[in-house]
């Protein structure tokens, strides 16, 4: 933080957290319009009471507008957002805790955004946001972009501005399908991410669990030797990463893989490899997707994951990712990342 908002931020703290408090509800509606008072209600973690007395304020101020649909952003609420977010940032020591959090990771950077998505939906969207203007980024210069599933990697796909056409774009599914819901398996996202930008999209219609002899079997098909050729392409590699245990639920792993997970003190899972604290591989499941190796010779990588729940998965991958990493989280993991740190001395 700096100095003009450290001494604003002593003399007035409670301006600090009424400001806070109405830059997100803002950036909640920006992000949900047309929203109701219900909806943001859940989406911003505040109370009903609360979000009816602020937004009548943003409204009289011309910030917002009440809509039959719901409640709308207007061209003056946008402005003053894009205005404020860089103080916002400086005002919450959201840029200093970035930079620690980049520091301590030892990776290339870190996008962080206010607040845990563990406690507001709208949080993991503004993730989402983040991570597709820092995907934009990207497209002119490398092409073939790579994409796992998730949840979040869904929430970047809704992000994405689809203003430019980019024909030479290429989104490979990073991953197969993994039993769960359709709309945020990779195939799914890929897709999606093609639609919003004009390119094409490669899909790897396959479980993204296999037994070894369907694996070597399916190894020998030309149609998924072609895929394992687009990863070793790949310019672009856009990840999420998972709590060990929840991942071997959606895999629907047997008892003998989740045995092996448990006792080999998996805490991460990224790509089909579940890692232990320090980083370490401790179990993998055979996948015709994306593989470690094909990751880390990726030109560039972003890490798309938040919320406190994901600190301990998101500090155990990052023991031995590639450290030209991106990182784009929130501030709930960030503070556990470096409360969790503090407590294991700093390793």
């Amino acid at each position: 933080m700096d100095a003009l908002s450290s001494a604003q931020n002593k003399l007035l703290p409670e301006m600090s957290e009424l400001l806070k408090k109405r830059y997100q509800i803002l950036q909640a509606i920006n992000q949900e319009q047309p929203v109701g008072r219900r909806t943001l209600s859940e989406h911003s973690g505040m109370t009903e009471r609360d979000i009816r007395k602020e937004t009548d304020l943003l409204r009289k101020q011309q910030l917002i507008e009440m809509k039959t649909a719901g409640m709308v952003i207007t061209k003056q609420g946008e402005e003053v957002l894009n205005s404020l977010k860089s103080f916002m940032h400086k005002l919450t020591g959201i840029a200093d805790l970035a930079d620690c959090l980049k520091q301590q990771l030892g990776i290339l950077d870190v996008v962080l955004v206010p607040l845990d998505s563990d406690k507001a939906i709208s949080v993991k969207n503004q993730i989402g946001k983040e991570a597709a203007r820092l995907l934009e980024q990207h497209f002119a210069a490398q092409p073939n972009v790579a994409v796992t599933g998730g949840s979040t990697m869904a929430a970047i796909a809704k992000e994405l501005k689809g203003e430019k056409t980019y024909p030479a774009l290429r989104f490979i599914a990073a991953r197969g399908g993994l039993g769960e819901d359709v709309l945020h398996q990779a195939n799914t996202i890929a897709s999606a991410f093609a639609g919003k930008t004009g390119g094409s999209f490669k899909t790897l219609y396959l479980p993204d669990h296999l037994s070894e002899e369907a694996y070597t079997m399916m190894m020998k098909e030309p149609l998924i030797r072609e895929m394992m050729d687009l990863y070793e392409q790949t310019d672009l590699v856009v990840h999420g990463i998972g709590n060990a245990q929840e991942m071997a639920v959606r895999r629907q792993s047997t008892a003998e893989e989740v045995e092996k997970i448990t006792e080999g003190g998996a805490v991460s899972e990224a790509f089909g490899y579940y890692f232990d604290a320090e980083g370490n591989v401790v179990y993998r499941i055979r996948s015709a997707g994306i593989q470690l190796e094909q990751v880390q010779k990726a030109p560039a990588i972003i890490a798309v994951a938040g919320g406190r729940s994901k600190a301990m998965a998101i500090l155990s991958y990052f023991k031995n990712a590639p450290k030209h990493t991106v990182l784009v989280t929130d501030e709930g993991a960030a503070r556990e990342i470096l409360e969790l740190t503090e407590n294991l001395g700093g390793n």
